[in-house]
C-alpha cells in the first residue's frame, strides 16, 4: 500500500500533455481535418462502439488513457479492422494487449490514403510522442555526423550536430559503437591524427630554428597509422593529400581503399598471418559499413524530385511532391484556371527552394527520407506512377 502511494505522488510532481486534438496537418490541403472520439468505462464498451463506428477507410488512430494521455498511434489501411484486431481473445500480439489495458478512449482521423496515413502517422508520434510508440520518436533515435575539420591538422570525429563552415560533415547515420569503430579505422588508415584539443601541431617546414626533441602524443606514429603532426613528422603537402583521399571516400568518389584493404587481408591470410588478417578484416567490415550507409543517403538524399499521384478510397488524387527523398508538399490536381496556376506556383516554389541537404538533416527529416524509402521498397510499382515535374507543370498548363 505505502508504495503505491508513493508512486502516486511521485506521479504528481510531473505534468503531462493532455490531449485536446491531432492537431494541424503539416502537409494539409486546405480542409481541416475531423477526428471522431469514443469512449466507454469497459474494454467490451470500448469494442461495441469501434464496431459501430469505426470507418472501412485509411486513417491514423489514437489511444488515450483514463489522464487524457496520447498513449500510443498507429496508422491503418482500413480502420475498423485495425481497431477491432486490438480486442481479439486470444491475440498474439502482447503490445496490443498492453495498450488496450491502459486506453479508456479512442480517437481516429480519415485520411485520403494509406500513403497520407503513414505521414500523418509519422507526424503525430513526432509531435506528441506517445509512450508505446517506438518507432518515428527524435530521443530514441540517436543520430550523428561523421566530420572532418579541426584546424591545422585536419581529422574525422563524430558530432551530433552538424559543424561551423570549416569542418564538412557527412550524414547522419545512426550512433553507436559501429559509426565510432568506423571513424576509428577512418583515422588509421588514412594516417590522420585524432589527438585532444590540447595537443600542439606543426609541420615539417614549421620546425624552430633551434628544435627541442619532442615525444609523441600517442604510439599511432610508432605502429604507422599516423603522420605524426604532433612532432613534425610530416609536411603539410603531404598531411593534405591525406586530407584530400579521406574526403573522396566520404562521398563516394574514390572506393580504391576498400579494394587495397581487402588483398592485403587476403594476402596476410594467404602467408599464414591470421592475426593480422583478422585485424584487416575488421577494418575492412568498417570501413564498408560507413561506405555503404554514406552511399545509400546520398542516393535517398540526392533523388531528382518527383510527384507522387495517389488516388484515394473515395475517387480523389492526390500530388505529393518529393524532393531529396522527403515529402515537402501535397497538392490537389488543379481543375480550373485559377487552381492551375496556384498549383504551378507551389510546384515551382518547392522546386526552386533546394537546401544543402548535406549539413541540416537531423532525425526528423531521417525518418521521413526512411518512410518514402520504405513505402517505394514495399510497393516498387508505385514507381512507375510518379511524374516528373516538368510533365505536372505541362498538365498545369493544358
Amino acid at each position: 500500500m505505502r508504495s503505491g502511494t508513493e508512486g502516486s505522488r511521485v506521479a504528481g510532481l510531473f505534468s503531462h500533455q493532455a490531449f485536446d486534438s491531432f492537431g494541424p496537418d503539416r502537409l494539409g490541403l486546405g480542409a481541416p481535418r475531423t477526428s471522431h472520439r469514443i469512449d466507454a468505462a469497459s474494454r467490451c464498451g470500448l469494442r461495441r462502439l469501434v464496431r459501430r463506428d469505426s470507418p472501412r477507410r485509411a486513417g491514423v488512430y489514437g489511444m488515450l488513457n483514463s489522464r487524457e494521455e496520447l498513449i500510443y498511434v498507429g496508422k491503418a489501411k482500413s480502420l475498423r479492422t485495425r481497431l477491432l484486431s486490438y480486442f481479439r481473445t486470444r491475440s498474439p500480439d502482447r503490445k496490443a494487449r498492453r495498450i488496450l489495458q491502459h486506453t479508456a478512449s479512442i480517437v481516429w482521423e480519415i485520411s485520403p490514403n494509406e500513403f497520407a496515413a503513414l505521414l500523418r502517422e509519422l507526424e503525430l508520434i513526432q509531435r506528441w510522442r506517445p509512450r508505446f510508440n517506438v518507432h518515428g520518436q527524435p530521443a530514441r533515435r540517436r543520430l550523428t555526423h561523421i566530420c572532418l575539420g579541426r584546424a591545422p591538422a585536419l581529422y574525422v570525429f563524430l558530432s551530433s550536430a552538424a559543424q561551423s563552415p570549416e569542418s564538412t560533415c557527412y550524414g547522419p547515420v545512426r550512433a553507436g559503437w559501429r559509426v565510432r569503430e568506423a571513424v576509428r579505422h577512418l583515422n588509421d588508415h588514412f594516417k590522420l591524427r585524432d589527438c585532444p584539443k590540447k595537443q600542439v601541431l606543426y609541420f615539417r617546414e614549421e620546425c624552430e630554428l633551434f628544435p627541442q626533441v619532442q615525444t609523441p602524443g600517442c604510439l599511432r606514429l610508432e605502429i604507422g597509422t599516423c603522420l605524426g603532426p604532433c612532432v613534425g613528422a610530416c609536411s603539410r603537402r603531404d598531411y593534405r593529400s591525406r586530407i584530400v583521399a579521406t574526403r573522396a571516400f566520404l562521398e563516394g568518389r574514390d572506393d580504391s581503399s576498400l579494394r587495397m584493404t581487402e588483398e592485403e587481408m587476403k594476402s596476410s591470410s594467404a602467408s599464414l598471418q591470421f592475426e593480422k588478417a583478422a585485424a584487416l578484416r575488421d577494418k575492412l567490415d568498417s570501413l564498408s559499413w560507413i561506405h555503404d550507409r554514406l552511399k545509400r543517403l546520398r542516393r535517398l538524399c540526392q533523388q531528382l524530385p518527383f510527384i507522387y499521384p495517389v488516388r484515394g478510397d473515395d475517387g480523389t488524387e492526390t500530388w505529393y511532391l518529393i524532393r531529396n527523398g522527403l515529402v515537402v508538399a501535397s497538392l490537389t490536381p488543379p481543375r480550373s484556371v485559377s487552381e492551375k496556376r496556384n498549383v504551378s506556383k507551389r510546384i515551382r516554389d518547392a522546386l526552386a527552394d533546394r537546401p544543402a541537404i548535406r549539413a541540416q538533416l537531423n532525425a526528423t527529416d531521417m525518418d521521413g527520407v526512411y518512410l518514402v524509402a520504405a513505402w517505394f521498397r514495399r510497393h516498387p510499382e508505385e514507381r512507375e506512377r510518379v511524374l516528373h515535374p516538368s510533365e505536372a507543370l505541362k498538365l498545369c498548363r493544358a
